[in-house]
């Protein structure tokens, strides 16, 4: 047997088909061998006994800012905090300063990864009323994840959220596409219903459960009359998820780790550091969130990162800026979740791994496989540690989940066979490149 680059010995390793104690070797990137490597040699030996080593976990749900405000996050400090977080890639979001909505900025952002990622990043495209027509085929350009469509506004200028131009999207392409599923005309016709000044939790009374379902039901009527297929992220009412499972031939669904983890009461606890869109709402959408997951209706478990300043989040609602950040602290809190027996490992995997893979067409991503990326994600799931905002890597240094006690924790980042994060340290320069996608291969 030829020599490994690198052999991890003797991990729980979560592969698509259960979960066995076996060697995994690794060569030029790939997964080379899994099995009983007692008499191959190897460059590196990592000793994983008494670990579990998952695929390596992707976050499809960040917002980098980069290009935007360098004081609150950028592409190397979020990625940073992804690999610290035991995440080995990220899909960023375009609603940057300037947005990416066209083949020059695409084109940019891609360039500019090199040499400033610490882990891979796919990238999403913006969906205005201006660009309708190159949709379809910047969809397909190198590393793109999908189209993302703002069908309600929040954090920048991106918004289409009207039927016909909703439609007009749907039929530029053919991918999947991505929304943010909020309805924007009733949005607008509750806003003189609140004023400044008044308690957070008005935030979840504005963008209330009909807003969210509306737009929904808006969404998914336009899908099945276009067959365009659709992704529904950050999907946060029980009655979204009921719907949702009516149409599984044209919509997948994602869920946020928050929507799984925090209730109303955080209003009253974090005041502007609760502020999200689509908002926090009561435990009964929690609890539907957590029967989407067990009945197999959530697809994906995002983090929606989306960091501010702490100005921007201590000003009075609703002038409180919405968004919060999450990419550091999502693996934590899905593997405290797992050690409270609200799903098992394996099906953490498929939301944060192999759903993402599945759902966006990742190549070379979301399982441990023979010729798959030698992506790993390492975890003591007896480790029992608090998130501090001591530990978060991005500027803001805030987050909603400061003081949450965790009984699991990943204390390795492996990307393409290069351990990026060991024991809180990250290690090396950013070596972090674009995701590949099967259908993204430029037009």
């Amino acid at each position: 047997m030829a020599g490994f680059d690198l052999i991890l010995r003797g991990g729980a390793c979560v592969l698509p088909w259960g979960t066995e104690t076996t060697d995994l070797g690794v060569r030029e990137g790939r997964i080379a061998a899994m099995g009983d490597l007692r008499t191959a040699a190897a460059e590196q030996e990592i000793d994983c006994r008494g670990l579990h080593v998952l695929p390596g976990l992707i976050d499809a749900h960040v917002h980098l800012r980069d290009p935007g405000d360098p004081a609150v996050e950028t592409l190397e400090t979020g990625t940073r905090a992804a690999v610290l977080g035991g995440l080995a890639a990220v899909f960023d979001m375009p609603n940057t300063t300037p947005a990416i909505t066209d083949r020059a900025r695409l084109d940019w952002k891609r360039d500019y990864l090199a040499g400033r990622a610490f882990c891979d990043v796919g990238l999403y495209v913006g969906a205005s009323k201006k660009n309708i027509a190159e949709l379809a085929a910047l969809e397909l350009q190198p590393n793109v994840c999908a189209v993302k469509v703002f069908a309600g506004s929040s954090t920048g200028d991106l918004l289409v959220e009207d039927d016909a131009s909703l439609e007009a999207v749907m039929r530029s392409g053919r991918r999947r596409i991505c929304y943010h599923s909020e309805d924007e005309y009733r949005l607008q016709a509750r806003k003189p219903l609140f004023r400044s000044g008044m308690p957070h939790r008005n935030h979840m009374e504005w963008r209330d459960v009909e807003c969210a379902a509306l737009g929904t039901r808006r969404l998914m009527a336009i899908a099945r009359a276009t067959s365009r297929p659709a992704h529904i992220l950050h999907v946060s009412t029980a009655e979204e998820l009921d719907y949702l499972r009516d149409f599984r031939d044209v919509a997948t669904v994602e869920v946020l780790v928050n929507h799984l983890t925090q209730t109303d009461e955080a209003y009253d606890r974090l005041g502007g550091y609760a502020v999200m869109n689509p908002p926090i709402r009561d435990a009964r959408h929690r609890e539907a969130a957590w029967a989407a997951v067990r009945d197999g209706t959530v697809d994906v478990v995002g983090s929606d990162h989306a960091p501010h300043s702490r100005a921007a989040k201590e000003r009075p609602w609703p002038e409180t800026a919405a968004g919060l950040t999450g990419v550091q602290t999502i693996v934590p809190v899905m593997l405290d979740h797992v050690a409270a027996g609200r799903l098992s490992l394996g099906r953490l995997v498929d939301l944060m791994c192999a759903g993402p893979a599945r759902v966006y067409g990742v190549s070379g991503k979301g399982r441990l496989a023979a010729g798959y990326d030698a992506d790993f994600t390492v975890v003591d799931l007896k480790r029992q540690r608090s998130i501090e905002e001591s530990w978060i890597a991005s500027p803001c240094g805030w987050t909603p989940f400061a003081g949450h006690r965790c009984t699991g924790w990943p204390v390795m980042t492996i990307i393409r066979g290069q351990v990026a994060m060991r024991e809180d340290e990250v290690l090396g320069p950013p070596r972090g490149a674009p995701v590949r996608f099967a259908e993204a291969r430029g037009a």
